[in-house]
């Protein structure tokens, strides 16, 4: 097989590889922690969405950890909002303001 027959399937070299991003810098808030139930797009499933933290990515994933084991559920960290699986507002609310937080109850 010549050179001008043969072409490169695949390759790890380059491409359209993007170098990794530097870490987003925190979204300025207004001090407010605000915690609601949400069921909107997960199929009657509720769960808790922390929001209103101005942390840097490694502490908010950290701080949802601990409130992950405080209601013993599971959770995750999306765009800044903690999600926490269940109906857990009471139990968050009381332990963020333990941690030092100004917490409202958002939504019906």
């Amino acid at each position: 097989m010549t050179q001008k027959e043969s072409r490169l399937v695949y390759s790890t070299d380059s491409g359209r590889i993007k170098p990794s991003e530097t870490p987003t810098t925190p979204v300025a808030t207004d001090g407010v922690i605000r915690i609601r139930r949400e069921t909107k797009g997960r199929n009657g499933k509720g769960v808790t969405t922390v929001s209103g933290f101005s942390l840097p990515d490694d502490a908010l994933k950290i701080l949802a950890k601990q409130l992950k084991q405080k209601c013993s559920t599971g959770g995750t960290v999306k765009d800044g909002t903690i999600e926490i699986q269940g109906d857990h507002r009471e139990k968050l609310k009381a332990e963020l303001e333990k941690l030092g937080y100004q917490v409202k109850l958002a939504g019906g």
